[in-house]
């Protein structure tokens, strides 16, 4: 790989501990090659060996007798033993074995010290996937990647596959280091180039799926719902006709002969103007079934998203409610989607928002699987542009507990995240997204995990050798980052707030009189939307029982979502003791303040990162602070000349 290129966690001398030990790796396959090969790699750095069968050793690590080592989904998991003065990782799967060297690379040292010691790791979820929003042909509008804050796409340039697809292993190996086991290489919105992918241009997937495969990263593909009309030449791309069935299990037979151990599709469908099975009088179960039933013979899946909702929405009836649309569309079909078939939730009922509730229809559909998405690509929370770890975020999502008994990770198949990554030399544009990656992967293999306790890992492994003064200056900057972005951008839920398109900084009333229906309400009395059961739209009402009274209620709803489910007077008393509209002021005016320290402490750190690095960070940390400052200020006046309600502490506002 370029060695201009930043390594991430996985510099040269995060693999010292290993490196430097007499190291046994027995067996064949090609996922032991590929342990293998990092074993030598990291020996020939370091002084280590890496011997042969029989030979004494510090480490060894082997697949037990039987397990089959290749590229399906195989056992995932691995046990960790420390006994004798010497470290053993068994697996019965390749991508097992492969995860306990990662295991043994982020304990460095501490894997070869200390008493006997017997662990078991298996993943919490079967699937950990990203989605690349990533566009063969550069679109007119959203650029080579969509939402993509870091630069071109990893997968494709100047309308092809790119021809050197090192990186893209070298990708294979970062994500195989945090857990991640899946990929999707292309956007959700598949144009006309990109559905070519499908089939004359298969064979460009297969190469990147080539890439990714030594890491035990399995590949997928997002289709175009109505492919066999646009690619078949059929009249029709109904599921329920007999011919749209027989093109789609020969087109998926075709994909899997090049690429045997390919994942399965992703799809839109029936969702900001991507074509579905609406057109048809079908339901999406009817949609997702006949995907389902040409991926089956193979082991594929097929993950359709849930993102359905009216995006032409008439922002005069308050009685349309976009938040409502998933659960409204899909509860219904609860049992109805085949065995292999995915439903792909996201996280919240909107877009991705700083803050929103958990969406409610996790948890609602008990007969149907779910894969829970998240964005990692920060399209709401900065756009790299500002330090934003999101991994206390999507802690809480992993956690909530839609019954009051069972957390979302356990009730979850799958883990999907939109990923940040582009061809920029630091991967994710700002260097401490990366922080977000790897917790994302982390997160989807143990969901309970503390999100601290990882970004102590992606610290140690990004810096081996970190001493005390760069753990606590990238805690500081970090472990607070979500707060101080939610102080300084859209209020207690509200959302949205942005300039319209890009998405990229304040503007109150960009989207207010849109039809996508992202609207905040506030006049001269109150702001918030009524979701209510009593008085709304209702949406209240689709959550379990305890959640649903505790939203209902203005007094009973916790502060940050309040304007999520209520239209309150500016007046209105928080359970912080302060009223909604003191809140405004003080958080964006705390806001800045919060993001100028980060600034300074970045500063403060400038001996201790490599240069490059820091100066890219601090050249980020100087536009965020321009851009809280914005917020604050565009805010802040909104809300002063909508309400007249001055600021009790006499501050500026323009």
């Amino acid at each position: 790989m370029d060695a201009s290129i930043d390594p991430a966690w996985l510099p040269d001398s995060a693999f010292r501990a290993i490196g430097t030990r007499r190291v046994r790796v027995p067996g064949a396959g090609p996922l032991v090659d590929t342990v293998r090969g990092e074993v030598a790699a990291a020996c020939e750095r370091f002084g280590g060996a890496l011997v042969g069968d029989g030979a004494p050793a510090e480490l060894v690590l082997e697949l037990t007798v039987g397990g089959a080592d290749g590229t399906d989904s195989g056992d995932e998991g691995f046990e960790y033993v420390r006994e004798d003065g010497r470290t053993t990782v068994t697996a019965s799967g390749g991508r097992g074995l492969l995860y306990g060297l990662f295991h043994v690379v982020r304990l460095g040292e501490a894997a070869f010290r200390g008493g006997p010691a017997r662990e078991e790791h298996r993943p919490a979820l079967a699937l950990r996937m990203l989605d690349h929003w990533d566009n063969v042909a550069v679109h007119p509008v959203m650029g080579q990647v969509e939402r993509g804050y870091a630069g071109g796409s990893l997968f494709w340039a100047d309308g092809r596959a790119r021809d050197g697809l090192d990186r893209v292993r070298a990708y294979g190996r970062l994500l195989a280091a945090c857990g991640i086991n899946a990929v999707c290489v292309n956007n959700v919105n598949v144009h006309e180039t990109e559905a070519h992918l499908l089939t004359d241009r298969i064979d460009e997937v297969a190469a990147i799926a080539g890439a990714l495969r030594p890491y035990g990263v399995r590949t997928h593909l997002s289709v175009s719902f109505d492919a066999p009309v646009g690619l078949g030449a059929l009249p029709t791309a109904d599921p329920l006709d007999a011919g749209v069935r027989d093109w789609w299990a020969g087109t998926t037979a075709r994909v899997y002969e090049a690429v045997p151990d390919f994942g399965g599709y992703v799809v839109k469908a029936d969702s900001e103007g991507r074509p579905g099975p609406f057109a048809y009088g079908r339901t999406h179960a009817d949609g997702a079934n006949v995907l389902a039933a040409a991926l089956a013979p193979y082991g594929g899946t097929v993950h359709w998203r849930a993102f359905v909702y009216d995006h032409r929405q008439d922002w005069r009836d308050r009685s349309t409610d976009r938040a409502r649309a998933a659960y409204d569309h899909f509860v219904p079909l609860d049992g109805d989607f085949a065995a292999n078939a995915v439903l792909q939730v996201k996280h919240g009922p909107m877009d991705f928002q700083v803050r929103e509730p958990v969406s409610p229809l996790i948890g609602a559909m008990p007969g149907t699987r779910l894969a829970v998405e998240v964005q990692a690509t920060q399209e709401y929370t900065g756009q790299q542009r500002h330090a934003c770890w999101l991994g206390p975020m999507w802690s809480e999502v992993l956690r909530f507990r839609p019954d009051g008994e069972t957390g979302v990770g356990r009730l979850a198949d799958g883990l999907v995240a939109v990923s940040n990554v582009g061809d920029d030399p630091f991967w994710t544009g700002h260097p401490l997204a990366q922080a977000n990656l790897y917790t994302f992967g982390r997160l989807a293999w143990a969901p309970a995990a503390d999100p601290r306790a990882v970004l102590d890992e992606w610290i140690a492994l990004t810096h081996p050798g970190a001493g005390r003064r760069l753990y606590e200056g990238l805690h500081a900057v970090l472990d607070g980052s979500w707060a101080t972005y939610e102080k300084y951008t859209a209020p207690l839920g509200v959302g949205f707030m942005v300039q319209p398109g890009h998405h990229y900084g304040p503007s109150v009333d960009g989207y207010e009189y849109s039809p996508w229906g992202t609207y905040h309400f506030a006049d001269r009395d109150g702001v918030g939307v009524d979701r209510s059961a009593a008085t709304g739209t209702g949406y209240a009402a689709q959550y379990a029982g305890p959640w649903a009274e505790l939203f209902d209620s203005p007094r009973t709803c916790p502060d940050e979502l309040l304007l999520f489910f209520h239209h309150v007077p500016y007046g209105h008393v928080l359970h912080s003791g302060k009223t909604v509209i003191q809140h405004i002021y003080d958080t964006h005016f705390e806001g800045v303040e919060d993001a100028e320290e980060a600034r300074g402490v970045w500063a403060s750190l400038a001996d201790l990162v490599e240069p490059a690095r820091h100066a890219r960070v601090a050249e980020r940390y100087e536009e965020q602070v321009r851009s809280a400052r914005e917020w604050r200020d565009q805010i802040n006046s909104y809300f002063l000349r909508k309400s007249g309600v001055p600021d009790e502490r006499g501050r500026t506002i323009h």
